[in-house]
């Protein structure tokens, strides 16, 4: 056996170790090695959760990438079509890592009711819609299907439900513009079959979505004509290259934009939350590692009599600081053990029962506060905090080269 961790392992099981002055300080630095795994291990799973919520909510609502004609039209409205006689469509074979890819259209309207009017955008979509990333939305009634006949059922928000007193089952009557002021309005008598909650304010309050049909025929386009594609990855870590890659697939009257194009300021907003992140991981190591130094300084100073008996038995300076750096590298592991057991946790309480909700949730675009537990960072994190922290403590055994045996044997 070593000798170096035979030595330390008596030490660490020794009975007067436990009851030694440098007990609490020991067991302040492994506590302060905990919470510093917890604090990081939060802070790292509420900002990842945060940001892929966010992130999922715009991409169903949206698609990854979104490929329409060049033009100068800024808004939400569709205004030239683009036939889905393309090559890429139905599917795009010619760029693997894509999931699904379907046609759409906007316009402009304003629904009218006896007491109120609101104005939205309706988004037409067809039978090649996936509605499955829009069913985890759907907080009553039922979707609707769209496969060829002309429907009147549409979805609209709770937002536009609780404005204008809407529930599933109820009628009314929006107004589209012809393009025109001399023209009379287009009619349309649509049916709420289905109310969407997706927390993000510019989707809820201006989008409700229906059968692309009615948007093909007021535009007096062929039922082959749609306003722009969207198109799901597999991946989005690899948005930009599927970005650039689709648009080498695609014909050059075509542009693509990617949804942190589109969505910038929320992208950039929930990026911040990365800066955070690291800061409070770096913070918690280096408080961690201090604690740690303190406690291996004060468990140098209590064994100096050992520490001189040891080198007047002709023990290398390095061989006795490995002694200390095993200690230390058992209480570096039992901070991280229970670190890991009360910060995962409360991780895994939070997913499950939603104990901590946001105050406002409108501003963070989720109610509760949503965690991503992910084995890479898990492991991560534990491997950098230990390798941290044990590089700080070399320092401070450095000391042990300093002790002169004499000295230390005569040590009270």
């Amino acid at each position: 056996m070593n000798y170096e961790f035979f030595i330390a392992k008596r030490i660490i099981g020794s009975k007067a170790y436990k009851s030694s002055v440098s007990a609490p300080i020991i067991k302040i630095g492994i506590a302060a090695i905990a919470i510093g795994i917890i604090v990081m291990l939060i802070a790292i799973a509420t900002g990842l959760g945060l940001q892929k919520k966010v992130r999922e909510k715009v991409v169903a609502f949206n698609g990854h990438i979104t490929i329409n004609n060049y033009d100068t039209n800024e808004s939400n409205e569709s205004l030239v079509p683009i036939s889905t006689d393309q090559t890429f469509y139905p599917q795009f074979n010619s760029v693997e890592g894509i999931k699904h890819i379907q046609g759409v259209a906007t316009k402009f309207g304003i629904i009218r009711t006896e007491t109120d009017f609101e104005g939205i955008v309706l988004k037409g979509v067809g039978s090649d819609y996936d509605w499955s990333y829009l069913k985890d939305f759907i907080v009553d009634g039922n979707l609707p299907t769209y496969e060829g006949k002309l429907s009147n059922d549409v979805v609209i928000s709770s937002y536009l439900a609780n404005r204008l007193n809407f529930k599933v089952g109820d009628s009314f009557q929006t107004v589209f513009s012809k393009g025109s002021i001399e023209e009379l309005p287009f009619q349309r008598q649509f049916k709420v079959v289905g109310i969407f909650n997706s927390g993000f304010q510019d989707i809820d309050k201006n989008f409700m979505i229906g059968d692309l049909s009615h948007i093909q025929r007021m535009n007096k386009w062929e039922k082959t004509d749609v306003g722009n594609f969207e198109v799901y990855l597999d991946d989005f870590s690899q948005l930009i290259e599927k970005e650039q890659q689709i648009r080498g697939k695609t014909p050059s009257f075509l542009d693509t934009q990617t949804i942190e194009e589109k969505f910038s300021t929320t992208f950039e907003w929930i990026k911040i939350f990365d800066n955070n992140t690291y800061g409070i991981i770096a913070i918690m190591i280096i408080v961690a590692g201090i604690n740690m130094i303190t406690a291996l300084l004060v468990l140098i100073l209590e064994r100096t009599q050992m520490i001189g008996i040891l080198k007047a038995l002709g023990s290398s300076n390095w061989s006795i600081r490995k002694v200390f750096l095993y200690n230390a590298t058992y209480l570096i592991g039992l901070g991280l053990l229970w670190g890991n057991i009360i910060g995962l946790g409360l991780l895994f309480a939070q997913q499950q029962f939603e104990i901590l909700k946001f105050p406002n949730p409108e501003q963070y675009y989720v109610s509760v506060i949503p965690v991503h537990i992910g084995l890479d960072y898990i492991i991560g994190l534990n491997i950098g905090t230990f390798i941290a922290c044990f590089l700080m403590l070399l320092i401070p055994s450095i000391i042990i080269t300093k002790i002169s045996p004499v000295k230390a044997i005569r040590f009270e």
